[in-house]
C-alpha cells in the first residue's frame, strides 16, 4: 500500500494539476482511501473469520443491491460509456469492486456447507452456475468485462479446490469461453482491443496507441530506469496511467530491477496466502484463503499481462498500486480477512477468540504423590 501511494503521486500529479488545478489531488484522495483500508484491513483481521459464514448472504445482498443501483438511471454514474459508480457526496462508489469480496465470501459459506453434494449435477453444478451467472451478468451489462473476467475465474477455482468433478470444470470452462468469446464480438470497442493486442501498429494513433504508449514506457526504463518522477510517457501519452497503467511507469521509472520488486511482493503475497490456506483446520476458512489469493492473483496477471502485451488489454486496475478508492478498500478488506484466517484457522472448534481463548485455558492440576513411611499397605 506504501508503494501504491507512492506510485499515484508520481503517475497523477500531472493530470491532477491539468484537469484540478492541483497536482495533489489525487494523491490526497488516495491517502484518505488508504486511511479506512487499513481500518477495514484491522477490523477484519481481529474479527474471527468464522463469523462471515453467517453473514455471506448479507454481504451478497448488499453487493446485489450495489449492482442493480448503478443500472438505474439516474442513480448510475456514467464515464467513458460505461456505468459503473455510484455517487456518494465527493466520492464516487463502485459496486463491483465490492462485489468480488462479497462472491468469494458466499460462494465460500455456500461450497463449505454442500459438501458431497458438489458433486451432484443438480444439486452442486447447477445452483453454482446460477449463482455466478446473475453476479457476472449484472457486471458485464454495466459494462465491466474485466471485473466479470476476474470474478469467474475466482468462482471456478473456488470449486475446483472444493472437489468439484473434473467434467463440470470442463464444462465451466467451455461454455465460460464461448460466452466471452460472443461478448467480445458483441462490441466493437472490444474487437478493437482484440486487433490492438495481434497488430497496434497498424493503427499507430488510434486503437494500437495506448499499448505502444505502454511499451515505449517499459522499454524506455531499460534496467536500471529513468529515476523516480522522471517518467516522460505520464505526461499525458498513457490514458490512464494513474489506474490501469501505473505498472508500464514504474517500469519507466525503476527499470526491469523495481519491476522484479514489484513483482517480488506480489509473488510473497500470493505464497503467504496459500500458506494461510494449507494450515487452516476447516473448509471455509481454505476456500475463504484460496479465492482472496486467487482473486488478487488473477486481477495482477489480467492487468500486468495487458500492459505488457502479454493478454489483450482489459481496462482493470492493479491491486494495491492503481488509483481508485473502492478497489483500494476491498483488496485490503481482502487482506485483513487473509490475515483473519492465518491467526484463526489453526483452531478448529467454534468462533471465540482464537488463540487468546486457548491461551486462557485453566491449566490442568497436577497430579498427587503420596509418601508412605512404613511398611507397605
Amino acid at each position: 500500500m506504501v508503494v501504491g501511494l507512492l506510485t499515484v503521486y508520481t503517475t497523477s500529479f500531472a493530470v491532477g494539476y491539468l484537469e484540478f488545478d492541483n497536482a495533489n489531488y489525487f494523491i490526497i484522495r488516495q491517502a484518505f482511501f488508504a486511511v479506512l483500508g487499513a481500518a477495514a484491513l484491522i477490523f477484519f483481521m481481529r474479527l474471527d473469520y468464522r463469523h462471515l459464514h453467517s453473514l455471506s448472504a448479507v454481504m451478497m445482498g448488499l453487493a446485489l443491491l450495489g449492482l442493480l443501483a448503478v443500472l438505474v438511471p439516474g442513480l448510475g454514474v456514467e464515464r467513458n460509456g460505461a456505468t459503473r459508480w455510484l455517487s456518494v457526496g465527493p466520492f464516487d462508489v463502485q459496486p463491483s469492486e465490492f462485489a468480488k469480496l462479497a462472491v468469494v465470501v458466499y460462494i465460500s459459506a455456500w461450497l463449505s456447507s454442500r459438501r458431497e453434494q458438489i458433486k451432484d449435477f443438480s444439486l452442486g453444478f447447477v445452483p453454482f452456475v446460477l449463482m455466478v451467472s446473475l453476479i457476472a451478468g449484472l457486471v458485464v451489462v454495466e459494462p465491466d468485462m474485466g471485473t466479470m473476467v476476474i470474478i469467474v475465474l475466482t468462482t471456478i477455482t473456488l470449486f475446483f479446490v472444493a472437489g468439484a468433478p473434473l467434467t463440470h470444470l470442463a464444462l465451466l470452462l467451455g461454455a465460460g469461453g464461448l460466452i466471452s468469446w460472443g461478448l467480445i464480438l458483441s462490441q466493437s470497442y472490444r474487437v478493437d482491443r482484440l486487433t490492438a493486442f495481434f497488430s497496434p501498429e497498424t493503427d499507430p494513433q488510434g486503437t494500437g496507441f495506448q499499448i505502444i504508449q505502454l511499451l515505449i514506457a517499459q522499454g524506455s526504463g531499460g534496467i536500471a530506469g529513468l529515476g523516480w518522477g522522471a517518467s516522460r510517457q505520464k505526461y499525458f501519452y498513457i490514458p490512464g496511467a494513474h489506474t490501469d497503467g501505473v505498472f508500464a511507469v514504474i517500469g519507466e521509472e525503476l527499470g526491469f530491477i523495481g519491476v522484479m520488486l514489484i513483482l517480488g511482493l506480489f509473488m510473497f503475497f500470493l505464497y503467504r496466502g496459500f500458506h494461510a490456506a494449507i494450515g487452516t483446520q476447516d473448509q471455509f476458512g481454505r476456500l475463504l484463503a484460496v479465492g482472496i489469493v486467487s482473486w488478487i492473483g488473477y486481477q495482477t496477471f489480467i492487468n500486468i499481462g495487458g500492459v505488457t502485451r502479454t493478454i489483450p488489454m482489459t481496462g482493470i486496475p492493479l491491486p494495491f498500486l492503481s488509483y481508485g478508492g473502492s478497489a483500494l478498500i476491498s483488496v485490503m478488506a481482502a487482506a485483513g480477512i487473509l490475515l483473519s484466517v492465518s491467526r484463526y484457522g489453526k483452531d478448529a472448534g467454534h468462533p471465540s477468540r482464537g488463540r487468546v481463548h486457548r491461551a486462557r485455558r485453566k491449566p490442568a492440576e497436577p497430579r498427587k504423590t503420596y509418601a508412605y513411611s512404613g511398611a507397605r499397605r
